[in-house]
């Protein structure tokens, strides 16, 4: 976890971003919320799809505001705020929530790299490892190297430690390449076969 000034730019470049501009607009959705609301209990079913949607927005603006000010706040108390910060970015209830509304204090490239890191125990554990490539646009590029005569299973089982490490820590990335020493155009792993990286992640040995 950075911290320090990267911290702090990262805290400053959301505060001029901003959910939602200033307590008035705030207060407006907040009314907004209360007459979809009761427009969505007096609509029939089928002619509800328009406000459902509306309302599933501003519940989102409103929410993610409201979590950019609660970590403006903690981050102004100074040195325990960022720790506190630090803190939020680790949790993977809290982690989860910061990255829905591009809260987390720590980039991609940087998450990707912890990711990676906390990866190398089980790695070595089957005899391999890895080493970030590139990451550009999203697009993320991983050298996985195991042991030599090394069978199928053990190949499936490191790379399935790094997709699922890396969607653990980077559940954004665009995509995820995958290069071995065997086929150094590797294998593309798209952001479907990610979200559902834990199940078929099964068959991972963990250290």
């Amino acid at each position: 976890m950075s911290g320090g000034p990267e911290l702090e730019r990262a805290a400053r470049a959301r505060v001029g971003r901003g959910v939602v501009t200033g307590e008035k607009e705030f207060q407006r959705k907040i009314e907004r919320l209360g007459v979809l609301v009761g427009e969505l209990e007096q609509t029939p079913a089928a002619g509800s799809t328009v406000t459902t949607k509306e309302l599933v927005q501003l519940l989102l603006d409103v929410h993610g505001a409201g979590i950019e000010r609660i970590m403006e706040i903690v981050f102004e108390s100074g040195a325990e705020g960022e720790a506190i910060i630090a803190r939020l970015g680790r949790d993977p209830i809290a982690r989860s929530l910061l990255l829905l509304y591009s809260l987390h204090p720590e980039d991609l490239e940087a998450r990707v790299a912890s990711a990676l890191e906390e990866a190398r125990p089980r790695l070595r554990k089957l005899g391999g490892e890895a080493e970030l490539i590139a990451i550009r646009d999203g697009a993320v590029e991983v050298k996985l190297r195991g042991p030599e005569h090394s069978c199928g299973s053990t190949a499936n089982n490191l790379r399935a430690v790094v997709v699922e490490s890396i969607y653990e820590l980077a559940p954004d990335v665009a995509s995820l390449t995958i290069l071995s020493p065997e086929s150094e155009s590797g294998g593309f792993v798209a952001l479907e076969a990610l979200l559902g990286t834990r199940a078929s992640a099964a068959p991972a040995e963990r250290g």
